[in-house]
């Protein structure tokens, strides 16, 4: 059975097929091979013991209970606001309260400089051109499968410079999704310059964008314009797990 929605943006109508969607998330798993940036162990889950009870169906429990421990922005794919960088407390739960973006999907080969390897303003403005979008996901060459299980530490992965940043926040896009563990540098010695930049922090903040980080795109995506909807974890906190979804849109 196919299912098909028929949605209207700006005038114009689009199908998509909303029974094949395109998940682009890395899933969190207790092991060691889980994703993992920041210095911090593998996630953990394991069944809740009380007393003489153990949250386990083979331990003889008539359930399976467990607790997780894990990191939002180490382990997997997690969407962050503006509070994770201010002083002033801010909860993505509440700035996220929209969820499905008009976006473009864009492949870059990051630019080397020095040591480092970066995302240019010069390469977002050859993708992206003169289109306007709400959300922006920026798939990283090579794209190989171990970007599901990579270790990220001490390993200095690409980042957006800060003209890059700020380029995206003059072309209002309010929703950014890579690849890489973080927009910024591995060690930046807390600069955190395209974070601010892109979240505007040092002048009118834009609470309501976000930035997802650790997706995974698989190659047979191609580039071009998608429906995103943005699935996150309803968590009180500055980022929470998400679980991005990608529709092709096709006219109508």
């Amino acid at each position: 059975m196919s299912i098909k929605a028929i949605i209207e943006v700006n005038s114009r109508t689009y199908t998509i097929l909303v029974d094949k969607p395109i998940d682009i998330s890395i899933p969190l798993r207790a092991s060691k091979d889980n994703v993992n940036a920041w210095h911090l162990p593998p996630p953990k889950i394991y069944p809740v013991k009380l007393k003489d009870w153990e949250g386990s169906i083979k331990s003889g429990a008539s359930v399976n209970f467990n607790s997780i421990e894990f990191n939002p922005h180490a382990h997997g794919t997690h969407t962050e606001c503006v509070g994770h960088i201010t002083d002033e407390v801010y909860s993505i739960n509440t700035t996220l309260n929209q969820f499905l973006f008009i976006a473009e999907l864009i492949t870059v080969v990051p630019e080397t400089l020095g040591s480092d390897l970066i995302i240019s303003k010069k390469q977002l403005r050859f993708a992206i051109g003169n289109k306007k979008r709400e959300a922006l996901i920026i798939r990283t060459l090579p794209n190989t499968k171990d970007k599901l299980n990579r270790q990220y530490s001490n390993t200095n992965p690409p980042y957006l410079s800060e003209a890059a940043a700020i380029y995206l926040k003059e072309k209002q896009v309010k929703h950014l999704l890579v690849d890489i563990p973080s927009i910024d540098k591995e060690n930046d010695n807390g600069e955190l310059l395209a974070h601010k930049a892109f979240w505007g922090v040092d002048g009118i903040i834009r609470n309501e964008a976000t930035i997802t980080e650790l997706i995974y795109v698989p190659n047979s995506v191609k580039d071009g314009k998608y429906i995103l909807n943005l699935l996150i974890a309803p968590f009180h906190n500055d980022a929470t797990p998400s679980k991005p979804i990608l529709y092709k849109l096709f006219d109508k």
